[in-house]
């Protein structure tokens, strides 16, 4: 066989042909999804088929969901979203595929270009998988991916966080916040967090040095001296967080921003004013997953799982990470 060789579809098992799943026939609010039976998987080239056990909910599925975000990866309706995921592998792509038959994995999915995690069974590349940490359940595993990810790849691979260095986040009881500030903190980074009151003592426990409540004060006004590194999960879609974050960032400095669509002329203002700046994109990669499956195990990194719904109710989990007061991760519980 060859290296380009398609390999064979597979099923769990040969009577198995649907399976239970949210979809989408539309954009539009949370109430456009609907439970359905759906065609199971089949699966090409190195992608094996996880039973999803559980399923984590990002600000990225509603956006997407709405017609924003990723909405224009998807190329037909009906279709599913989710990204995240932690189940078990009920069928590998060849016999000696790192996770075989049985083994409990996480990851993220390619959705929306494919079915997503919002679903009993998915197709998915070896290469997005990590074994799931022994430390977590599945729903708080489901939790993990796409946002500390997303924090890993700001955090370390971006900035490149290290002892001596000021970092301010903002965003930092969220999804990706609570995850920034504990690998901050990890890799001795100095982290300075902007939430809101409630979050305030959650967010030292995360490793903060200092943590300012912005429904109090603006952070400008109370840094003593510039940070070297702004890590900005909200950009200008709240009081121009974005924007007043170039002002207290040194020359030179460094602005990583990820929502999508938060900042569109983020890099040009940020020139003005002698900033270096990029967006983030995340990437789904399993030896990276891997890595941060360690920490968690170790107890060096942990996840906040804010509440968890029945698939059944997936409206009503889009309805409140939509609220943007979410502590930590929203996750679907499947099976």
């Amino acid at each position: 066989m060859t290296d380009h060789a398609v390999q064979a579809p597979q099923r769990t098992s040969p009577t198995q042909t649907t399976m239970r799943a949210a979809l989408i026939d539309e954009p539009g609010g949370p109430d456009v999804f609907r439970l359905a039976d759906v065609a199971y998987p089949v699966t090409v080239n190195a992608e094996a088929i996880v039973r999803v056990h559980a399923a984590g909910v990002n600000p990225i599925d509603a956006k997407t969901r709405a017609g924003a975000g990723a909405a224009k990866g998807i190329t037909r309706y009906p279709t599913t979203l989710g990204y995240d995921f932690s189940g078990t592998v009920v069928a590998a792509p060849y016999e000696s595929c790192p996770f075989p038959a049985g083994t409990e994995v996480y990851g993220m999915s390619d959705a929306p270009r494919n079915a997503g995690s919002y679903a009993e069974y998915l197709a998915v590349p070896i290469s997005h998988l990590a074994r799931k940490p022994r430390s977590l359940s599945h729903v708080e595993a489901a939790g993990v991916p796409l946002a500390a990810l997303t924090a890993w790849g700001m955090v370390i691979e971006t900035a490149k966080a290290r002892e001596g260095q000021r970092i301010l986040i903002h965003g930092a009881s969220g999804g990706v916040g609570h995850f920034a500030v504990q690998l901050a903190t990890y890799f001795g980074a100095y982290v300075i967090a902007t939430t809101s009151t409630p979050n305030v003592e959650f967010v030292k426990s995360l490793g903060a040095r200092e943590v300012i409540d912005y429904t109090k004060e603006r952070f400008e006004n109370v840094l003593p001296q510039p940070v070297d590194v702004v890590i900005d999960l909200i950009g200008n879609t709240h009081d121009n967080m974005g924007t007043r974050s170039l002002d207290v960032t040194r020359p030179g400095g460094l602005l990583v921003n990820a929502p999508t669509g938060s900042w569109p002329n983020l890099v040009e203002e940020a020139a003005l004013q002698g900033v270096r700046a990029t967006h983030y994109k995340v990437s789904p990669e399993g030896s990276t997953l891997s890595v941060l499956t360690r920490l968690l195990d170790a107890g060096d990194l942990r996840v906040s799982i804010f509440d968890e719904f029945p698939l059944a109710s997936v409206a009503d989990a889009h309805a409140l990470i939509e609220t943007g007061h979410v502590r930590g991760k929203v996750v679907l519980r499947l099976n």
